[in-house]
């Protein structure tokens, strides 16, 4: 009986696809496993954990860059908690960045909605910022 599991043992395990568990192979995140005679993969039952890593570590939005390199620390078998606090602070004020533009975004389609809108329909063709006008202009 062959040891350890099979590709998909882990990915069900861990909840992704085998296409992905093969990607993150290649990619690194997650080592390659020993083979069997016949070169099927026999993945150690830790593989489901660190995709399980992974997984939750994407859904913070992190970047598979940013796990590689929390991985490769925890991989040294030191506390990765100082990088990952790092990344975490980077990735708020990202976050923050975005809630900023978003907001102001909201604002901006907002006083669209509340600007008085046409009594009656104009017949206008519709240019897109930039593109040439019937009168060859492109900033009219």
């Amino acid at each position: 009986m062959p040891v350890g599991l099979t590709i998909t043992q882990v990915a069900a395990g861990a909840g992704v696809r085998p296409d992905t568990l093969r990607y993150y192979e290649r990619t690194g995140l997650v080592p390659s496993p020993p083979r069997t005679s016949g070169a099927h993969r026999r993945y150690p039952e830790t593989t489901v954990e660190r995709l399980r890593f992974i997984r939750d570590a994407q859904r913070l939005g992190l970047r598979l860059s940013e796990i590689k390199e929390l991985l490769a620390v925890r991989d040294t078998g030191e506390c990765p908690c100082e990088p990952a606090e790092d990344l975490l602070r980077r990735h708020l004020d990202e976050i923050d960045a975005e809630l900023a533009r978003l907001t102001r975004l909201r604002a901006e389609v907002a006083g669209m909605l509340a600007a008085p809108s046409c009594t009656e329909p104009v017949q206008v063709p519709w240019c897109p910022p930039g593109c040439p006008t019937e009168g060859g202009d492109p900033d009219v």
